[in-house]
This record gives C-alpha cells, structure tokens and sequence, in this order.
C-alpha cells in the first residue's frame, strides 16, 4: 500500500498567529513558545556551568542532601547499625524495614508522610553516586535495602504483610515478679496487641476505678480477639516455574498448612496472656472479694428476712394462742357465770315458790278458824296453778308483792290480781281455781 501524500502547505499570517492549512484540511495555530520547565533548566545550568551530565547530577544529590538535613535538623536522627549497613539485599525479608527508613520509634504508627520522607532522606544520604563522588566504595546494597523497605511500606497490603510478623513492635508482658505499674506495663501490652483488631474500638486496660463491667469487657474482647494478623510475609516463595505445577501447587499448599499453623499458634498466644493477666490484675481479687461480701450480704438478709418471718410468725401463733385461751377462758366464765345464773334464778325461783306458799299458810289459806284438810289441799292446788301459769319475772314480782303484805286479805288480793291477770291473758279461766276467789 503506497504512502498518502499531503497536499502543498500555505501558510496565512496575521498580527498575531498564523493559520496553517494543508489543502482543505485546517492545521493548529502556530504560537511563539519559551522554553520553560525543570528538564530545560537544567540544560540551562549544564550549558552556564560547563558541567556534563553525571557531574550535575552528583552536584545537585549533594545540594539536595544539605537541604533534607537543615529540613530535619530539629529531628532525632536514628543512628545507623553498621551490621544493618552492610545487610545482603537479597535477604530482604530478614531486614527490618522500619530500621532501614529510620522509623523504629514509630514502626507501625508511622504515617505515609513520616515513610515519604524518610526515604527521601535515606536516599539522598546513601545514593551511590554520592558515595561514588565522595571517594566510597561504589556499593549500593544498602541503598537497594532502602528501596525493598519503601517497597514494603509504601504498599498497604506489604505492609500490613510485615507489620503482622513485626516482633519488634511487640511488647513483652512483665513477670510475675516486676514491681512495675500493673496497669502501666500491661497497658502497653495489650496496646500493642490491639493493633491487629479488626474493629477500630479497642477497648484499654483501664485503671483502679474501672467498673466491672468495663474490666468484664475488655477481657471478653482480647479472649475472643478477631485479629487481621496473617503469615503470608513469611511464606516460602513460590518457584515460578511453568514447567513445574506440582512444585507449585506443593509450596502454596505448604504456606496455607503453615499460616494456619501460626494463626492458631497465635491465638493460643493470646489467650495464655490474656490468662496471665487476669490471674495478676488485682481489679479482679477487689469484684471477687465485693462479690463474696455481697453474696454474704444477701445471704445475711435472706437469712434475717427469715428469722423475722419465724419471729412473726411465732408472735402470730402466741397471739393466737393467747386468743384462744382468752376465749376459752370466757368461755368457761360464761359457761360458769350462766351455770351460776341458772342455778341463782333457780334457788331465786324456789325461795319465790316458797314465800308464796308461806304467803298463804301464814294467810291460814284464806279461812277463818282451823282450816281443814280439805281447804288447804284445794288452796294449794290453785297456788300450784298459779305458780305453774306464771314465768320467772312474774313470779318474782308476784313474791315481791307478797313481802310487803302480812293481813290475810291483802296477800287474798294480790293473788286476786294475778289470778285476774291469767284469766285476762287467757292463760287461765275461771272455772280453773276452786278456792282462790274474789
């Protein structure tokens, strides 16, 4: 296939621009350009200065470096380990990347500025053109350490790879025999463990006066700790091989075997300090001790509630027993005071029955002279009447009359009235009474 040709180029200028056409087709408007940007200053200062390339480039690393130290210059610089400084680059997984950067104080709450810059700084201080233009030996194994840990750190998923496998972050619990601050040196511990939470709230140690809820807590989430912590950064690595699956196949199934292994490891971990914790934490002696006083309380007002329940119901059985007696006792007054009354309104009743009887003998049954056999059979007979025909009151009214009178014919007339007062009720008729007459 042959070449398109373009067709003749005009150009059409004015004040200002030129229009540039190629044939019918319209091109771009032409307009005056400066050279500007870093790439042309420095070819500018190359160019003024008569340097060449590489010695520009050592001259502005040394500037560069003067500027990173006066930037830094308030802070505490890490000092270098000459074992780390001759490190082999190849075992980059052995290396402590935090101390490479210079982050140790910092490790996994350094933030991606603090890991920018310290990068920036390691590099302009051990970049091998620096070496080299300062009369080192031109080794940059370390400066490949530095890249490996800004590598690492730089990436969240390397990181949080490393920071799981960061046992110089971890803080080791105290003794038993440390005299150290119990909630000090624990506090830091289980700081540091929290760091693998899933959930953001992570509750503290806390101090003496935390309530036991809040102790109760803060046990229960570490003992059930739901940890991101993964091994994959101390995986065996996988042979990337095409030619080999199996080789490959056996070395995943062997990293997956051995982060389960190390999980669980880990767990088991935890627990333990989670446990030896608890056994140390003097809160816990204090709510046990609060609780057995509490529990005796309890039991003590339990057992007084019951003791007053038995003293209650004690009084109540006495009381009741008292009443009882007390009825019985009244009840035998009564039984008495009315055997009495019984027996009184009976002797009352014969001494009544015998005055009126006497009423009349002494009344010589109502006759003049000797009364006969005859007479006072009959008196009797209508006296026995009356007294039978007459109740208790009546007849006590009856002997009463009968006191106050001594003739013959008034004692005549009060039996009279009585035997009228019979006839009248209809509890007798005349035709009853053969010799009381009027």
């Amino acid at each position: 296939m042959s070449a398109a040709v373009l067709p003749p180029l005009t150009v059409d200028r004015t004040e200002k621009d030129a229009f540039v056409s190629y044939g019918h087709l319209s091109a771009f408007t032409l307009r005056a350009i400066e050279p500007v940007g870093p790439q042309y200053l420095s070819h500018a200062r190359r160019a003024l200065r008569g340097r060449t390339w590489s010695e520009d480039e050592r001259i502005q690393a040394q500037i560069n470096v003067k500027n990173v130290e006066e930037e830094t210059v308030s802070e505490d610089e890490e000092p270098e380990d000459p074992v780390m400084l001759s490190r082999d680059p190849k075992d980059w997984k052995g290396q402590d990347h935090y101390k490479v950067l210079g982050l140790s104080r910092y490790r996994y709450r350094a933030t991606d500025e603090q890991i920018r810059r310290a990068h920036r700084k390691k590099v302009l201080k051990h970049h091998p053109d620096k070496k080299a233009a300062s009369g080192s030996i031109d080794d940059d194994g370390f400066f490949k350490c530095i890249q490996k840990a800004m590598e690492i750190l730089s990436d969240p998923v390397k990181r949080r790879q490393f920071d799981s496998v960061d046992e110089a972050a971890d803080v080791q619990p105290p003794t038993r025999k440390a005299k150290g601050s119990f909630y000090k040196d624990w506090g830091r511990v289980f700081e540091s463990e929290g760091r693998f939470s899933k959930k953001h709230s992570v509750p503290k140690l806390g101090d003496g006066s935390s309530t036991k809820e809040d102790v109760d807590y803060f046990y229960n989430f570490f003992y059930n700790f739901d940890s991101w912590r993964s091994f994959e950064y101390l995986d065996e690595d996988v042979p990337d091989d095409s030619d080999n699956r199996d080789n490959k196949r056996y070395t995943e199934r062997k990293n997956k075997t051995a982060r389960q292994k190390r999980k669980t490891e880990d767990t088991a971990r935890l627990r333990k300090l989670v446990d030896d914790c608890l056994t140390l934490d003097p809160r816990v002696k204090m709510f046990k001790e609060a609780e057995r006083k509490a529990k005796e309380q309890r039991k003590w007002e339990r057992e007084a509630d019951a003791r007053k329940a038995s003293e209650q119901a004690m009084k109540a059985k006495e009381e009741e027993e008292r009443r009882h007696k007390e009825e019985e006792e009244r009840s035998k007054n009564e039984r008495l005071n009315s055997k009495k009354a019984k027996e009184s309104a009976k002797n009352a009743k014969k001494k009544n029955r015998r005055a009126v009887k006497a009423a009349v003998k002494d009344a010589n049954y109502f006759v003049d002279g000797v009364a006969s056999a005859a007479v006072i059979d009959s008196t009797l007979d209508d006296v026995d009447l009356i007294l039978e025909k007459i109740d208790d009151t009546e007849l006590a009214d009856f002997a009463q009359k009968l006191s106050g009178s001594t003739e013959r014919d008034a004692v005549k007339t009060v039996f009279l009235d009585v035997i009228v007062d019979l006839i009248s009720s209809g509890k007798a008729k005349p035709t009853d009474f053969k010799t009381i007459k009027a």
